[in-house]
């Protein structure tokens, strides 16, 4: 009998610009999120309680500037965090997707940890800001992430008029298409038809 992998994490990063920490347990545990943006934490809050993590983070930066060094080296850390915890990227489902509605909101979510990263983002926010956060950094977390973490993400907002429903949709969407991909699964090897990612 093989022992079970830890899916576990813990990646620090320390730059001119940012200060990020990241514990990450794929299965499960407390969230603990600490960053300069109340929208930012809450953001992140919903990405890891619907994926199913456990996930400690702190992020201090240079937000005197603005948010953006921070909302992308923290993308940049979770990536790194999470391909860790995959290991050899042979133990997870692989796919999965989700389709999230928040009252005007309907966000989508496709993604393949596989290894191959890219990310397609469509969303049209109709108010630019959420207190101190720019909309426009979501493609720059997700980006990060998806770049550092090997997946293969698209993120679709379908529809919304208010900006604070579509982005925490399309987070709560990447959440769950996260929990069905990552989840555990039977038998050795990736799921691939190449027998290798």
């Amino acid at each position: 009998m093989t022992a079970t992998p830890l899916r576990k994490a813990s990646v620090r990063r320390t730059t001119k610009e940012t200060e990020i920490s990241v514990d990450l347990n794929l299965d499960g545990g407390r969230q603990q999120i600490d960053t300069p943006s109340g929208f930012f934490t809450h953001m992140l809050t919903a990405l890891s309680a619907y994926a199913g993590w456990g996930l400690e983070l702190s992020a201090r930066g240079d937000s005197h500037v603005d948010l953006h060094h921070t909302v992308e080296d923290t993308g940049l850390v979770l990536g790194d965090a999470l391909a860790q915890a995959l290991g050899d990227f042979s133990g997870h489902a692989r796919f999965g997707s989700a389709l999230v509605p928040m009252d005007d909101a309907l966000a989508e979510a496709a993604l393949d940890a596989g290894r191959r990263p890219f990310l397609c983002l469509e969303a049209d926010f109709p108010q630019p800001t959420a207190g101190d956060f720019d909309f426009c950094l979501v493609e720059e977390f997700f980006r990060a992430l998806a770049t550092r973490a090997g997946w293969t993400l698209h993120l679709t907002g379908r529809r919304g008029r208010n900006s604070h429903h579509l982005c925490e949709a399309l987070f709560k969407a990447a959440g769950m298409a996260a929990r069905s991909a990552l989840a555990p699964k039977e038998g050795q090897g990736p799921v691939s038809t190449k027998g290798v990612l």
